[in-house]
């Protein structure tokens, strides 16, 4: 009997949706999302950006969510090889940008290892979005000098950061901190980030559900991180931005910095 042909070798894209907003998609992202077979999307993946896929196409939500159960990793990459060997045209969908935070580097390292390149389309994170939908620049010539993403979250085992260095080098260095799933240890962090030598009013700024129609914010000083999540209710998915470019909000002026310095006193 004559050799079955193979079918011809499909492809992988690790697209990045954004925040949420379809709105902020790049043009190269919404191109890939339209010519997609198979989506294998992430859980914090808006429905609408998910319907721009055709009809035709074969959704497989793969959640990856903090505090919540998760798609293994390995199984996802396990996917998305079996499905471009079988010839289809795979579109990783990922939240905010594939390789801050998204595990897009290791997804990317599992394709290559199998013998398939993959398309990387950057998108808007999480750590940009959420500042700029407050009006909070970064990085300003009187404020901050550079800016640091990191992540609140240790790996299991992990000694994760060390937040009285990170302290003191973002001082001296000038430097705003864009902190990641960082919810859940708001309390160590907020005590490292004083015991290096931040300043206790030293601006803080929280975005949940950045670019959302139910975003939610709250602004405060380090010294009063704790008690203001606590009082405003904020959780995950949001991120912690702190330094002096919090500022540019003008929402620590006035009553509102007194309050937080009550709310401080009283934790």
């Amino acid at each position: 009997m004559p050799d079955t042909p193979q079918r011809p070798l499909g492809s992988c894209t690790l697209v990045g949706a954004g925040p949420g907003d379809p709105e902020l998609l790049t043009l190269k992202a919404a191109r890939a999302i339209a010519r997609a077979t198979v989506l294998l999307v992430d859980d914090l993946v808006s429905e609408d950006i998910v319907a721009l896929a055709p009809a035709s196409a074969r959704i497989v939500h793969v959640g990856k969510r903090g505090g919540c159960r998760s798609t293994p990793q390995a199984f996802i990459e396990r996917l998305m090889v079996a499905e471009v060997r079988a010839g289809e045209t795979v579109v990783r969908l990922k939240g905010g940008d594939p390789f801050i935070f998204g595990r897009g580097g290791e997804e990317a390292e599992a394709l290559r290892a199998a013998g398939i390149e993959p398309v990387v389309v950057n998108g808007i994170t999480a750590g940009l979005a959420g500042p700029t939908a407050l009006g909070v620049p970064l990085t300003h010539r009187a404020h901050a000098q550079g800016v640091v993403l990191l992540t609140g979250h240790a790996q299991p085992g992990g000694a994760g950061v060390d937040w009285p260095l990170l302290a003191a080098t973002a001082s001296q260095a000038r430097l705003t901190l864009v902190i990641y799933m960082g919810m859940r240890g708001a309390r160590q962090i907020q005590d490292g980030l004083l015991a290096g030598g931040l300043a206790a009013d030293t601006p803080v700024a929280v975005v949940q559900h950045a670019s959302l129609p139910h975003q939610r914010h709250a602004t405060t000083t380090l010294a009063a991180l704790h008690v203001t999540l606590a009082r405003e209710g904020l959780a995950s998915p949001s991120v912690i931005v702190v330094g002096d470019v919090v500022r540019g909000m003008g929402a620590l002026a006035g009553p509102r910095l007194d309050a937080v310095r009550q709310a401080a006193a009283a934790g």
